[in-house]
């Protein structure tokens, strides 16, 4: 099971990194060794050590301190409603205790990647803090901002300031040449005990069914990391970044030898966004489709299950410019294997807006090579967002007109059209009736629902009687309410 590292009865993981891990070629760990990797074929390299490379690395990995402020609902009488109790003890004797406020503190990791002081850490370390406070190797303590936090991701880009000083740092390395058996350090603070190193290698690369975030591809390995590392760093025996440890699986909430880091190629287009736009910006292919089975390899009469089959191509999408269909087997983008549509998106998210990935793909029994522009998303139409108002049943909900770049910042389909309830707060018209972010707004009163104006105007008209018609998860569900 994936856990979390604050909370051993979740199955979620978000737990781990402070990680730096270390690929191959460890022994000749002074030289830049990226084509040099070899296994040990004497005593004397076993004995080599790590100690050189830790050095050079530990002084970037930091702790990320979050605190936030949580209110507990005030405490009511149980008798606060009873006219009888009302009419001897008054209003304020029976209104009960006042709310209160405890403060919450979570520890995780970070990794100094640029000397202005620009850290990255995990998405889930920073969620809902109130401050941040970054703890150098050092010991000294500097207040952190947050220029970019995407949980789609699960990447976080901070900002302390240092003045002209500039901090030590790791540079990213090219994880397309980290292997499977590549030797691996883990660097991070496990349990709050104090900075701590563990060794292993790199158990399997591309990892996309982990469940973690939506841009998956994970680099898996059996270094030992634990609660308290989320955050860190991975590097490679030049002191390069090989990525960032986000998760462990486990059922008892320590280690059990498989952690998951998110790989440097995304780390550095979310810093680089975090840094020049301010934002994240991902680009798409646009595109949806499934993993190849074996059922579905035999009924296309393919040697083995292999790639993506794609279901739907976007019109106007890079996708559809590149002449792709729905039909083709995406086998792979850039030269790197596909097993399924998050392995495509996590690629094209890798990329700058502009361009170019070469996708393989296998059309009627033929191997085609062709080359796809990848842009952001379209806003089209524009998401146009409103706050519903009025006597009605949908009052206080916010909607937005769909489109890929909507359904990019909130994970949905890309392929959706119509209108779609984001947010309401809890207190809200629409929340009391029923309705929930991620409702599509189908009919009212029989009105067929296109535009956020159809249903602004719509609803701004009054009514007796409501009839609404929605799609939640896929499936349509009606209900009436009086005016």
């Amino acid at each position: 099971m994936l856990r979390t590292p604050s909370k051993a009865s979740a199955f979620i993981a978000s737990a781990c990194a402070g990680a730096l891990l270390i690929g191959a070629g460890v022994m000749n760990a002074p030289a830049r060794a990226a084509d040099l990797k070899q296994a040990p074929i004497s005593q004397a390299q076993v004995q080599l050590s790590f100690a050189p490379i830790v050095k050079r690395a530990a002084p970037a990995v930091v702790n990320v301190y979050s605190q936030k402020i949580v209110k507990t609902a005030a405490r009511r009488s149980p008798f606060a409603d009873d006219p009888f109790f009302r009419q001897f003890f008054g209003d304020q004797a029976l209104g009960g205790s006042a709310p209160k406020t405890r403060v919450e503190n979570s520890l995780g990791s970070g990794v100094i990647v640029r000397g202005n002081g620009i850290i990255v850490t995990n998405n889930h370390v920073v969620a809902g803090a109130d401050s941040l406070r970054v703890v150098l190797s050092d010991r000294r303590e500097f207040s952190a901002k947050v220029l970019v936090a995407d949980a789609r991701t699960d990447l976080a880009v901070l900002k302390i300031e240092t003045g002209a000083e500039r901090l030590p740092t790791v540079n990213f390395a090219d994880t397309r040449k980290t292997e499977i058996g590549d030797m691996v350090l883990a660097i991070g603070d496990p349990f709050g005990v104090g900075q701590t190193v563990t060794s292993g290698i790199v158990s399997a690369l591309a990892r996309s069914n982990v469940g973690i975030s939506d841009y998956a591809f994970f680099i898996q390995t059996d270094a030992a990391i634990n609660p308290g590392n989320s955050g860190g760093a991975l590097i490679d025996v030049n002191g390069d970044l090989i990525g960032i440890n986000t998760a462990i699986y486990s059922k008892g909430g320590g280690s059990n030898g498989i952690g998951f880091a998110i790989p440097a190629e995304m780390v550095s287009r979310v810093v680089d966004n975090a840094v020049s736009q301010g934002k994240l910006v991902r680009p798409w292919i646009g595109a949806m489709g499934q993993p190849v089975t074996q059922e579905i390899a035999t009924n296309l009469s393919l040697s083995k299950p292999e790639g993506v089959l794609l279901s739907q191509v976007y019109p106007g999408s890079p996708a559809d410019r590149a002449g792709l269909k729905s039909g083709d087997i995406v086998l792979s983008v850039d030269n790197q294997a596909v097993f399924d549509e998050k392995g495509i998106r996590y690629i094209a998210a890798t990329k700058r807006v502009g361009d170019q990935v070469k996708m393989n793909v296998l059309r009627k029994g033929q191997q085609l090579t062709l080359n796809a522009g990848v842009t952001a998303p379209p806003e089209s139409p524009n998401r146009d967002k409103r706050t519903l108002k009025g006597n009605q049943p949908l009052a206080g909900a916010a909607v937005v007109n769909l489109s890929p770049a909507v359904a990019d910042e909130i994970g949905s389909d890309p392929f959706k059209k119509g209108v779609m309830i984001i947010e309401m707060p809890g207190d809200a018209v629409a929340a009391r009736t029923g309705f929930r972010p991620g409702d599509i707004v189908l009919e009212i009163n029989g009105a067929k629902i296109g535009t956020t104006a159809d249903l602004d105007r719509i609803t701004q008209a009054g009514a007796a009687t409501w009839a609404v018609a929605i799609e939640r998860d896929g499936k349509r569900v009606e209900a009436q309410f009086r005016g």
